[in-house]
């Protein structure tokens, strides 16, 4: 199997070493020059539609795991709306599948309620809007396409609400009860593979158990010894703060397993480090 990686960073290159380990061929493309032993590598800008012609092509799956870093709401269009035009134009017609990664974010509740993968999106931020212009772009291109909607990210080295907490940055808002979806880096990887072994479609990605930000910062600063943060409002995040509990149960029926069911045994690891 060939396959191609677009956006190889945080998610892309463990997953790049996963798919190396079954014996694939894998292509890994990114802006800035990448190195890792076995995947053929390109750099490539994936917001300027000519760069895409250095690319080899008959691939059997292109997973876009690109992100825009730390820019802002400019720059996230750019690389997300545009990178997936971008790439549904110079596919053409083609029989590679794509599998693009999305974000809940595209889920607005504020009320804790469930959502699931038919849950109408309803994005009320600039960047929900984006991921949702760009899957409906995917959509009706008339590729065979998976979406994988991913919760907020952790692992080595990241993790925004453990930082803002060991930072002594960290607030309690709406008194702890708003709710919060997580998952690994690692199970992020683990998705991928078996969304790659199933059935086209859309499927969220996160871990077993929703955890209110409360209970989330109790078991923290009892592990680490440290005080509860204080109440107080956070203005400087990008995102809208939304209040939802998200299913992973579709996935998990395709046959997805976790290596971290939630935020603790993920999160020990961490500490442990």
């Amino acid at each position: 199997m060939r396959i191609l990686i677009l956006g190889c960073g945080y998610v892309g290159q463990p997953l790049a070493e996963e798919l190396m380990k079954l014996a694939y061929e894998v292509h890994a493309a990114r802006r800035s020059s990448l190195s890792i032993e076995g995947v053929k590598t390109h750099q490539v800008d994936i917001t300027q539609p000519d760069s895409f012609e250095s690319l080899p092509r008959n691939f059997d799956w292109i997973i876009f795991c690109a992100s825009s870093g730390r820019g802002g709401a400019e720059a996230h269009r750019a690389v997300f709306v545009d990178g997936i035009n971008n790439l549904i134009d110079w596919l053409g017609e083609t029989s590679a599948r794509v599998l693009f990664t999305s974000s809940t974010n595209v889920y607005p509740q504020t009320d804790g309620n469930w959502v699931a993968e038919n849950t109408p999106r309803q994005p009320v931020t600039g960047t929900a809007q984006n991921l949702v212009d760009a899957e409906t772009a995917l959509i009706e291109s008339g590729i065979t396409y998976s979406i994988l909607r991913v919760a907020g990210i952790y692992g080595p080295d990241r993790g925004y609400f453990y930082r803002q907490l060991l930072n002594n940055e960290a607030v309690i808002t709406d008194k702890g009860k708003r709710w919060m979806n997580m998952i690994h880096r690692d199970d992020v990887v683990g998705a991928i593979l078996t969304v790659m072994k199933t059935q086209p479609g859309i499927y969220n990605a996160c871990d077993n158990k929703p955890v209110t930000q409360g209970e989330f910062y109790e078991w923290l600063t009892n592990r680490l010894g440290k005080p509860m943060p204080p109440e107080g409002e956070v203005t400087h995040r990008k995102r809208t703060t939304t209040s939802k509990r998200v299913s992973n149960q579709k996935l998990k029926a395709a046959g997805w397993t976790l290596h971290y069911p939630t935020f603790r045994e993920g999160y020990e690891t961490l500490i442990k480090e």
